[in-house]
């Protein structure tokens, strides 16, 4: 069963060979060398995924970039912040660089290669990771061959633990754009996300050839029993139920480590709900505080969903 499975992962490596090896538009792959840069030679790898990756670098658009490295202490992190994060992953950095007369920003996460194939595997109870990294994902950097392919294991073995538990409430036998949008649908509701509803169907609308070549091949191991289901409903409540606990716990970790991030989230909220939020010199002053006292309105305000 585990060489059918790696078999498995091996096929999906083919289908997703040519976005992590995409050729990136030279403003993101300016930023990922400047993050590349601070962190210094424990980096194996650097990965762009989101909204640039997805519609195109802009100036109106910050960067995604996932930093996978060797070992904390060795990227920056003090002995505590090492510990937040080897607790609750990632850390989230904001960095920007200039470029051709402009400049280029970047909210990045930074997590140990070892822990990311943990945390994408189904040994991961929440879909944090492996739900995001069965989005389309381009490698920006590599270190070396090997680190490069481990990383794409690493996104291949997502999509996997995602079929894995969504196939019990999401039969493979439904067309490729059904079954890619609830799953998709399934992990956003596990968090606190600012995107508006249709987000998954314009992600599967983005790269429909894709999900419709992985989708075969997910339908196939699913028909040999190389693929079985591991996921229940209750699974996916209890995910649901921690996973708001959890992006709360997130936000206020980011406060500590991300400049400027009262800004950002705000930012970000408006941009996605299109919520209004206008913060006071004494939000940017007190970001978790703030964040207690505006959460409640704009939940209300249906910023989050």
């Amino acid at each position: 069963m585990k060489r059918r499975v790696n078999d498995l992962r091996a096929a999906i490596v083919e289908v997703i060979g040519s976005e992590t090896a995409m050729a990136l538009p030279a403003a993101i792959t300016a930023i990922a060398d400047a993050v590349r840069l601070r962190h210094g030679q424990t980096v194996a790898a650097v990965l762009a995924y989101g909204s640039c990756l997805r519609d195109g670098e802009s100036e109106a658009l910050i960067v995604d970039l996932y930093v996978l490295v060797d070992d904390y202490r060795a990227a920056g992190q003090s002995a505590w912040f090492s510990r937040l994060n080897a607790w609750l992953p990632p850390n989230v950095y904001y960095l920007e660089t200039p470029f051709h007369g402009r400049k280029v920003r970047s909210k990045y996460a930074v997590v140990t290669l070892q822990q990311f194939e943990r945390l994408v595997s189904p040994a991961a109870f929440h879909s944090y990771f492996w739900g995001r990294f069965a989005q389309p994902t381009a490698i920006a950097w590599a270190r070396h061959d090997g680190a490069r392919r481990r990383t794409e294991a690493a996104l291949a073995a997502a999509l996997v633990t995602l079929a894995g538990e969504v196939l019990p409430t999401l039969p493979v036998t439904t067309d490729a754009r059904t079954f890619w949008v609830e799953a998709f649908r399934a992990t956003y509701a596990c968090e606190l996300r600012a995107e508006r509803g249709d987000r998954p169907a314009l992600l599967f609308d983005r790269w429909p050839t894709r999900y419709q070549r992985l989708h075969r091949l997910i339908a196939d191991a699913t028909a040999d029993g190389t693929l079985p289901a591991t996921g229940t409903r209750s699974r996916w409540a209890a995910r649901q139920a921690l996973g708001k606990v959890l992006s709360v716990v997130r936000l206020i970790k980011a406060a500590f480590t991300f400049h400027d991030g009262a800004d950002y989230i705000a930012w970000k909220i408006s941009r996605h709900s299109c919520v209004p939020i206008t913060l006071t010199p004494w939000q940017r002053r007190h970001p978790i505080l703030a964040g207690i006292q505006l959460f409640w309105h704009l939940y209300r305000s249906g910023a989050f969903r």
